[in-house]
């Protein structure tokens, strides 16, 4: 008997202000919070089977590094980006990011096979959403 392929998954942890505010964002989106995994001092946003994003209080953030926390709407340390099925759910996703109270970030990327447009989230992470011509990743 095999046992199942393994998927290593990942998990971004980001800082944020306001964790009750960042919840409510997220679910916006249509992502899920895992109880399981959340607490006063963290969230844990399930993106997909594989991809979690931890969103921690700064005093709880802290605990793990001894290094200054960024101000995420004045520099950048890191772009997040995730991959969408279609041009119309990279645009689905980044009007709805939008409309939950993010901010546009860059200007649409438009290369016929592969299309993007990107969001920063209420602490000023930014978010790519990417899709790429399925055919074109293959050939």
């Amino acid at each position: 008997m095999t046992s199942p392929t393994y998927q290593q998954m990942i998990f971004v942890n980001l800082a944020v202000n306001d964790l009750d505010a960042s919840k409510k964002f997220f679910t916006e989106l249509g992502y899920s919070i895992n109880p399981q995994f959340s607490d006063d001092n963290a969230a844990s946003v399930v993106i997909s089977d594989t991809i979690v994003a931890m969103l921690l209080t700064k005093g709880f953030y802290s605990t793990f590094t001894k290094k200054e926390i960024a101000d995420a709407t004045k520099t950048s340390g890191v772009l997040i980006a995730l991959s969408a099925e279609s041009r119309a759910k990279v645009d689905e996703l980044v009007d709805k990011a939008i409309a939950a109270g993010g901010t546009p970030a860059g200007e649409t990327q438009d290369h016929g096979f592969m299309y993007g447009r990107s969001f920063d989230d209420l602490d000023g992470h930014t978010w790519e959403v990417v899709w790429m011509d399925p055919a074109t990743i293959q050939g």
